[in-house]
């Protein structure tokens, strides 16, 4: 440990005349102040765990409503409505012994009172609470345009703050989220044919109307009984099982086909130095670590008041996703006060902390510097162990159960698997370079799968660290999704930017404490057997990432606010765009996903927006005929259908995880049913994401516009078909990230991205003035909301 950074705290020596003993005052000193700071800690998780646990009200509240039942003592009027004096009586009559023998009638009466105001604030506590789940299940302001607030919403918006209370702690308002309602099934699957419309021919859809309707009327009833006995018992319906069976009971490579990844700022590198960013970034994921374990973070919150659920966020720190032959679990640990960090086929165990504080940006520089100059070579086995992380899952707990569950190597696999974060200090340099073709594209890669080997894909997240100062983050995403990884991120940025900062030289600032013990090596005995287990997960997925076709795009022409200057929602624009590129691309269309938030709702997560409708097919096939005169009024009414589909999505009144979780139940009821089997076997393939920006407004990007990143993307979902990330940063900045695979003959993530720009570009044509009859409404300042929020990728 950091705390014993000498090789022996104390030292003993037995002789003829009894024991000489040696301690060691700096040793003694650093776990002194390590035990402080533990019970410190305590202190401050139980004191906010109280303020989080009666929010709305607050301790000091109970004191009030105290002092005013026992000043009722001494008044004619009696509040409690002859409570008190019951219970006074009934402490005279059915007490204990001990209290008759010493308490007097006043004492009684008092402590009447005490007893009484209490369960009168419980009980004020629980109706605010019950008040504001109540005002929070109503959705009506979503499906309002942006700058025409009804005064009945004014009115609710209103009262949610009023019941909300003042500075709430990060899980202040969880018992007050409503919970995920769930949908009927004539409405599930009305939508379900709806979206499947325009994609099916007369036959194939009269299949599928039959299909539908042979399950409504005979399987149907009983299972969304069922479904609605869990919605009552459970606090979500859904994010159990999607957990479980969408990411835990996978068996193939989570590299890639689950992991996701985040990017660096796009055109600044706040220092070249390697170990001093890495220095930096570490000491403010730590920092933000101890506000989340305090649940001193501010929850985030919808218009700055509709509160989102903050559940994800207890997993980020201290988690590792442990394989399993048939199912994986996800291991979470507290107080975990070291680092684990590869370079060159090497794993070091890093403390983080010191005499009982977190090191310093200096102090993890010196660490990272000694690691990086460090001659070693790696162990047998050891280079490419991390491999493991990147195959199939079954060989991994295989391999792990047989050489990983005993000894040196168990000790080993436990410090990475209990790590706070894996951090990789990668040899080669990576990042935007305005001079160097095809940049963002080998970043991407890098981030999303490096060399197959140099990542534990298995943690929550690894943090990626370069040679030119760039860093980047891979997650795992079972425990979370991108919006969380990506709040977290945001706050590490500008801190790192703009409150820790660097010296003239580029390093970190303060001063250097060379007296801190080195990394130490993790050590590995790999047998043969296993050295082939570890080579034949590295091909596997070297395979799958060598197939990874994957092309970065900086849309520059125009962002945000000129599509909002159009009287359109940015993400319904850019999802027609896509629309339109994927048609012109492929020829037909496909089932499109765009994940949508659902935390409004208690351990909420996602659900699927079906972007691929019949208005969005109508508008497609207008602008490719060039004869077409009603070009805005079919994107107008295709961009409406789609933000009211998104808006239902995050009101509880999608249909897709619905149809999930119908399906989950008839397998454990061994029921058979045809048409959710043919549900869950469609191909998404066109799989879409809106990685979201600015979550805490840490930075304005007006000011210092360089300051921006260039979010995160994720890998092909279908096989034949294009997975795309987007984000819109600030007004001017659309980026997209683009995948798919090689070995598909009629994909190319490139020509893909030129077809989604030439998109952009004709959709935004149509709002020029000659084409609207109304030209002035292009420069009108109403805007539908813009759904950014909380999206992510399956």
């Amino acid at each position: 440990m950091a705390e014993a950074h000498q090789a022996v705290g104390f030292q003993f020596t037995v002789r003829p005349d009894g024991v000489d003993l040696k301690l060691s005052q700096e040793v003694i000193k650093n776990i002194y102040l390590s035990g402080l700071t533990a019970w410190k800690k305590r202190a401050i998780q139980f004191k906010n765990g109280v303020l989080a646990g009666v929010y709305p009200a607050s301790p000091s509240s109970w004191l009030i409503v105290v002092i005013f039942m026992m000043s009722s003592l001494y008044t004619p009027v009696d509040p409690s409505l002859g409570m008190i004096d019951a219970m006074k009586e009934s402490l005279l009559h059915q007490g204990c012994g001990f209290l008759l023998d010493y308490m007097s009638a006043q004492s009684r009466a008092v402590l009447s009172a005490i007893l009484f105001a209490t369960g009168l604030w419980l009980f004020l506590i629980y109706l605010l609470r019950y008040s504001l789940k109540a005002l929070l299940s109503y959705h009506g302001w979503i499906f309002e345009s942006h700058g025409k607030m009804s005064t009945s919403t004014k009115v609710w918006l209103s009262l949610v703050k009023m019941f909300s209370g003042r500075r709430p702690l990060l899980y202040s308002f969880q018992a007050s989220l409503p919970r995920l309602p769930v949908p009927s099934v004539d409405d599930t699957i009305q939508g379900y044919l709806e979206s499947v419309r325009p994609l099916l021919d007369k036959q194939q859809y009269n299949q599928m109307e039959i299909l539908a309707q042979d399950f409504k009327d005979s399987k149907a009833a009983r299972l969304q009984r069922f479904l609605i006995l869990k919605s009552w018992w459970a606090t979500n319906y859904v994010s159990d099982w999607w957990e479980e069976y969408i990411y835990l009971r996978g068996r193939s490579p989570i590299m890639v086909n689950s992991n996701f990844y985040i990017m660096d700022l796009l055109y600044m590198t706040p220092t070249h130095r390697q170990a001093a960013r890495a220095g930096n970034v570490v000491h403010a994921m730590l920092q933000y670590r101890r506000k989340l374990e305090r649940g001193e973070h501010a929850p985030l919150r919808a218009l700055g008041t509709v509160p989102m659920c903050s559940t994800q966020m207890e997993r980020m720190f201290n988690t590792t996703r442990i394989p399993g032959i048939e199912t994986d679990i996800v291991q979470h640990l507290t107080d975990r006060k070291h680092l684990v960090v590869y370079h060159k086929g090497r794993f070091f165990q890093v403390w983080l902390y010191t005499g009982g504080r977190h090191l310093l940006p200096s102090e993890l520089e010196t660490q990272f510097q000694r690691i990086l100059n460090d001659p070693s070579e790696p162990q047998p086995g050891e280079l490419k162990l991390a491999a493991l992380t990147a195959g199939s899952r079954v060989p991994w707990a295989r391999a792990r159960i047989r050489h990983f569950s005993h000894g040196v190597n168990k000790v080993s696999l436990d410090a990475i698997e209990s790590a706070a974060f894996f951090l990789a200090l990668d040899d080669e340099p990576q990042g935007y370079d305005t001079g160097t073709f095809n940049s963002l594209d080998s970043y991407a890669k890098s981030l999303l799968h490096g060399k197959c080997y140099d990542r534990w894909f298995d943690k929550s997240f690894t943090l990626i660290s370069y040679p030119n100062g760039k860093m980047g983050i891979n997650a795992e995403h079972s425990w979370a999704d991108a919006p969380i990884v990506g709040h977290m991120w945001e706050y590490v940025l500008a801190t790192d930017c703009f409150h820790l900062g660097y010296t003239e030289e580029g390093h970190c600032k303060g001063d250097v404490n060379k007296g801190l013990p080195h990394p130490t090596r993790l050590q590995w005995q790999i047998p043969k057997e296993c050295q082939d287990a570890i080579e034949s997960s590295y091909l596997s997925a070297k395979k799958i990432a060598e197939d990874v076709d994957f092309h970065g795009r900086l849309f520059t022409e125009f962002g945000k606010g000129l599509i909002k200057k159009c009287r359109t929602s940015p993400d319904a624009f850019i999802q027609l765009a896509l629309q339109l590129a994927q048609f012109r691309d492929q020829g037909v269309f496909c089932l499109t996903y765009e994940s949508s938030m659902t935390r409004m709702f208690r351990d909420g997560r996602t659900e699927t927006v079906r972007s691929c409708t019949n208005e969005a097919v109508a508008f497609v096939r207008a602008m490719e005929d060039c004869g077409a005169t009603v070009l805005l009024a079919l994107f107008r009414r295709a961009a409406d259908k789609h933000q009211n589909m998104y808006r239902l999505a995050m009101t509880g009144s999608g249909i897709d995880r619905h149809l999930f979780c119908l399906y989950i139940v008839s397998k454990y009821l061994d029921i058979d049913s045809p048409f959710l089997k043919k549900v869950l076997s469609e191909p998404w393939k066109l799989s879409t994401s809106q990685t979201p920006q600015q979550q805490l407004n840490l930075v304005d990007i007006n000011k210092f516009p360089k300051y921006v990143s260039g979010g995160g993307g994720f890998g092909p979902v279908a096989d034949d078909g294009y997975g795309v990330s987007y984000i819109i940063v600030g007004e001017n900045l659309i980026t997209f990230h683009i995948s798919c695979k090689f070995s598909c003959p009629d994909t190319d993530s490139s020509r893909f991205g030129e077809n989604i720009h030439k998109a952009m570009l004709d959709i935004q044509g149509l709002f020029r003035p000659e084409n609207d009859r109304n030209g002035a409404e292009i420069q009108a300042k109403a805007v539908p909301m813009e759904n950014g929020n909380g999206k992510k990728h399956i």
